[in-house]
């Protein structure tokens, strides 16, 4: 099933290949395979001066051959947000999944217990009644489920709001077949919104003194927490250094964005939107990739070769510029922009155009982003 929808992508884009980068049909997701690899590196030479080790999260690029890229340069494994992520890429060959989430709902629930048969997949888990239904589903399968309990550390989203609730959680676990108690998960996303890097490594200390609290209630009843995951790109290099820490979940460092890099600067832009100026009209210049081509989130996109002109806005269909005479940009030129957000501009996509030295020379395909993609469904 995967092979199909991977080959099926890629015949519909591999006409692309050989051509330049700026001569692509717009929108166009543009992936550098150079600075990308030069990102990897930076990060797995980073992450050798912690005691944490590196598992990427894939939720942003959603992309079996960059998956398997992360891994040949050391990543321990990778996480997912979804099962159908965690299907796809444990189908693929990831020998260690985890599902950086809850997986609540039958259907959903059925697919994971039926994958672990074949793979080693893992997920977090906040309720008693959602560590049942996946007992009996892995049961049932005839497979193992590997489980950390998430701790809320600061978003106020998943996870036990105290270490009694985590303690008695870890306690009803112990009781469910087929289920294998790993360790903690938390996550101080609440930190990334914090630019100044004093302050925000005194609240990730805040939220991992937090978990340490957790860790050591359960270590004294009996729970070793041999996984301790945490962390994102934003903070990596504060919660890596934690000796309490076992593996950070950094996605977003592979490709960069706007958000991202006013909190690790070192990373550069990998991944780009190709987009075509449509309208021009006085200082006004509008493009034909909205909302719907690439990520607004948190960060407005910019021009790779105009970075000093802000975005008027984003619509639908239009990115709209303010610029000035030295803006050179004509009705018909196609411009790169840097996403605000990677991991929302990914998803409105088929395939990434892989290019190297300016030229186009491979497609991969954004797959995993639903239950016929994993091929659980389908007939």
């Amino acid at each position: 099933m995967i092979n199909v929808l991977r080959e099926r992508i890629y015949n519909k884009y591999k006409s692309a290949i050989g051509k330049s980068r700026s001569s692509l049909v717009t929108p166009a997701l543009i992936f550098d395979l150079n600075v990308a690899k030069h990102n990897i590196q930076l990060m797995f030479e980073r992450m050798q001066e912690m005691p944490a080790k590196l598992r990427p999260h894939i939720k942003v690029q959603k992309c079996i051959e960059l998956a398997k890229m992360q891994i040949e340069a050391g990543a321990i494994g990778i996480c997912t947000a979804t099962v159908w992520e965690a299907i796809v890429m444990s189908n693929a060959g990831i020998e260690d999944v985890l599902i950086a989430n809850e997986v609540v709902g039958k259907e959903k629930i059925k697919a994971l217990a039926e994958a672990a048969r074949c793979g080693k997949l893992s997920l977090a888990v906040d309720n008693v009644q959602n560590s049942e239904d996946l007992s009996n589903a892995a049961r049932e399968a005839g497979s193992e489920l590997g489980i950390l309990i998430e701790v809320d550390i600061g978003m106020r989203k998943g996870g036990v709001r105290s270490a009694e609730e985590a303690l008695t959680l870890a306690q009803h676990l112990r009781k469910l077949p087929n289920l294998r108690f790993l360790g903690v998960q938390g996550y101080e996303g609440h930190c990334m919104g914090e630019f100044n890097r004093v302050a925000r490594m005194e609240k990730v200390k805040q939220a991992m003194d937090y978990l340490g609290e957790v860790i050591l209630k359960l270590a004294k009843a009996g729970f070793e927490c041999k996984i301790v995951s945490c962390g994102g790109t934003g903070t990596f290099d504060i919660t890596g250094t934690d000796s309490r820490v076992t593996e950070i979940q950094a996605g977003t460092y592979v490709f960069m964005d706007k958000f991202h890099v006013n909190l690790v600067p070192d990373f550069k832009h990998s991944l780009t939107v190709l987009s075509t100026v449509i309208i021009k009209h006085g200082n006004t210049v509008v493009m034909d990739a909205g909302r719907k081509s690439i990520g607004v989130d948190f960060a407005m996109p910019t021009m790779v070769d105009y970075p000093n002109y802000e975005a008027r806005g984003f619509h639908e269909e239009h990115a709209l510029f303010d610029v000035d005479k030295s803006c050179k940009l004509k009705i018909g030129d196609t411009v790169e922009l840097i996403p605000g957000y990677t991991g929302t501009t990914v998803n409105f996509y088929d395939a990434y155009h892989v290019v190297e030295d300016d030229v186009v020379v491979d497609i991969w395909p954004v797959i995993p982003r639903g239950p016929g993609h994993s091929g659980i469904l389908s007939s």
